[in-house]
Formats: C-alpha cells, sequence, structure tokens
C-alpha cells in the first residue's frame, strides 16, 4: 500500500511585491539625509575681457583682518594689531569694527551717501568704509572656515537690521524689496578672502 504524502501547501507570492515597495516608501520617509554644510553667495559678475582692472587700496584703518590657522585658532584684529579671539566674541566685534559708534580714529572712516527712498525722499547714511578680510591657512578646517563665516555674515545681518529699525521701524526680512535694496547698499556686507596660506598647525 503506498504511503500518503502530504502536499506543502504553496505560499502565496503575490503580495510580496507589495510588501517590498511599501518599505522602500517607509525607509525613504524615515532616513535622514546629511545636508551638505556651505555659504550662499552670490558672486559678482565677470569683468570684460577688455577693460582694464584696477587695484583698489584700502586704507589700514578701513582693514580688519581675521586669520583662521591650521589647527582651527582665530587671530583677528586691525593691520599689525591681531590678537586670539574666542570665535563667540567674532561678531560682535565685527560689528564694533563696521559701525565705529565711537568715530575711533583708528577704526573705519564713515562716508555720508545719499540714498533715494521708495517714497521719493532722500536718505543720508554715513556708510562705513571698513572691510573685513578672512584668510586661512591650507589645512584650516573646514567646519572652522563655514562658522567664522557665518559670524561674519551675522555681524552685517546684525547691523542691516539695527539699520533697518531705526529707519523704516521693522526688521530687515520685513521690509519691501526696494527698502531692502537702499539698506543694503548703506551695509554692503564686504568680507574679502585671500589665498590660503601655506603654514603648518600652530
Amino acid at each position: 500500500m503506498a504511503g500518503n504524502k502530504r502536499k506543502v501547501p504553496e505560499v502565496n507570492s503575490s503580495s510580496q511585491a507589495d510588501i517590498a515597495f511599501s518599505l522602500l516608501i517607509f525607509f525613504l520617509v524615515a532616513t535622514t539625509m546629511n545636508v551638505d554644510t556651505g555659504l550662499v553667495r552670490v558672486l559678482p559678475p565677470l569683468p570684460e575681457e577688455n577693460v582694464e582692472q584696477k587695484e583698489v587700496e584700502v586704507k589700514e584703518r578701513n582693514l580688519y583682518l581675521v586669520f583662521v590657522n591650521g589647527s582651527g585658532s582665530i587671530m583677528a584684529g586691525l593691520e599689525g594689531k591681531p590678537a586670539p579671539v574666542d570665535i563667540h566674541d567674532l561678531t560682535n566685534m565685527a560689528k564694533e569694527f563696521i559701525l565705529n559708534p565711537y568715530d575711533d580714529p583708528t577704526y573705519p572712516e564713515k562716508v555720508e551717501e545719499e540714498f533715494e527712498l521708495p517714497d521719493g525722499s532722500k536718505w543720508v547714511y554715513p556708510v562705513s568704509q571698513g572691510v573685513i578680510s578672512l584668510q586661512t591657512a591650507d589645512e584650516t578646517p573646514y567646519q572652522v572656515y563655514i562658522m567664522v563665516q557665518n559670524e561674519l555674515t551675522r555681524a552685517f545681518n546684525e547691523v542691516r537690521n539695527e539699520v533697518s529699525n531705526r529707519k523704516f521701524g521693522v526688521d530687515f526680512s520685513e521690509l519691501s524689496e526696494d527698502q531692502r535694496k537702499v539698506i543694503t547698499k548703506a551695509v554692503p556686507l564686504k568680507v574679502s578672502e585671500a589665498e590660503p596660506r601655506k603654514v603648518g598647525k600652530k
């Protein structure tokens, strides 16, 4: 007598594709992606080929130096007077340089310029001639470089905010486009970057 053989039930695989697709969607939604760190900058247009470029000389009092060495330490100050600074103090130091609130003769000059407001009226504001020069070493950590850039940009943004509130009574972000253009001209973002120095860590 032949033995009875049990048949193994077949697995219904028709829904496996749906399960796999659902898992794929879940991981796409739940996974955290690393966001590249960087700075948004609008670069000036390239000069025309036949236009002669003139070097701009900056007076010593109008130049503020910020140097980040290979170990990430920061030196900042006027020409010939750099000193170690903490990155958390950099914003306020840059703001003081830009504004020169006490008209210190060793700090930047201010030139009164006239601006036309959106309503057709005129506004005279003392524009700082100060320029912040950022310099790094070849080995400067990129993260520290970004943090320094952010602090310097924050300084200009805070000055713009203060000027905006004094002139228009609202924050810079709440201005109309035309008003924002006026404040941007009155407080231009002047941060120049030199080529990295070929020095080692100190």
